[in-house]
């Protein structure tokens, strides 16, 4: 377990150069792995069990946050390092990772720029940063081959959880869709080369775009490819 916030600070320092967020905080700092924590801190007896959670608490002027990771994922994570090897026995466990990375550095950088975010929105941008991750490694690492099957497995493949309500399951849906008519586009345009300088341009202005202008990006400028 010791290799957890290791780990976790690497993709975060991934996502924060690749979008220019710099934060002040450290995800180790954040990082919980214990399962019964959770339940007490979120004082819901009726949430899902899932092995990757954001819990907020907000009082109006103070932002509480935690990120659960399972301590199998992480365990799994210490054994089949994606940082070295990103590979499809790991590819899952790493994205799930990142989602969690991803919603709390938006949360987060969101709320130190004193602006609301919505459900949907956290979700959509944690959908490009698990494409867009995935590539910046595989790039690095020279895996070209499975590069051009991250599309498919992470928008065309993807299963929904069963024990989503309807409400969860359509902003889900949403957020996989307009994330994968983003994506598709930036890897036509880009190839895997997330390093390009036009590439991280369009990454960061799309970043600090607000819902109804992310969505309205996508509907114009990605329509047609």
């Amino acid at each position: 377990m010791s290799h957890a916030p290791d780990l976790a600070a690497s993709i975060q320092a991934l996502l924060e150069h690749i979008y220019d967020v710099p934060s002040r905080c450290d995800i180790a700092d954040y990082l919980i792995t214990d399962r019964s924590l959770v339940k007490a801190l979120q004082q819901n007896p009726n949430a899902r069990e899932v092995n990757e959670k954001l819990l907020v608490s907000e009082d109006g002027a103070h932002l509480d946050l935690s990120l659960y990771v399972s301590a199998e994922v992480l365990n799994r994570l210490g054994k089949h390092d994606p940082l070295v090897n990103l590979h499809h026995r790991n590819l899952s466990d790493f994205w799930l990772v990142v989602e969690g990375i991803s919603h709390f550095l938006y949360l987060a950088w969101n709320g130190h720029h004193d602006r609301p975010v919505t459900l949907l929105e956290l979700e959509l941008q944690a959908e490009v940063d698990k494409f867009v991750a995935a590539l910046h490694l595989l790039d690095q690492q020279g895996e070209y081959k499975i590069s051009d099957e991250l599309h498919r497995n992470l928008f065309e493949y993807s299963r929904f959880d069963d024990r989503l309500n309807a409400e969860h399951l359509v902003r889900y849906r949403h957020a996989s869709r307009y994330a994968g008519k983003y994506c598709k586009t930036l890897y036509r345009r880009f190839m895997q080369r997330v390093r390009r300088p036009s590439m991280l341009t369009e990454l960061r202005r799309f970043y600090r775009l607000p819902q109804s202008a992310k969505i309205r990006h996508i509907d114009t400028t990605f329509c047609t490819v």
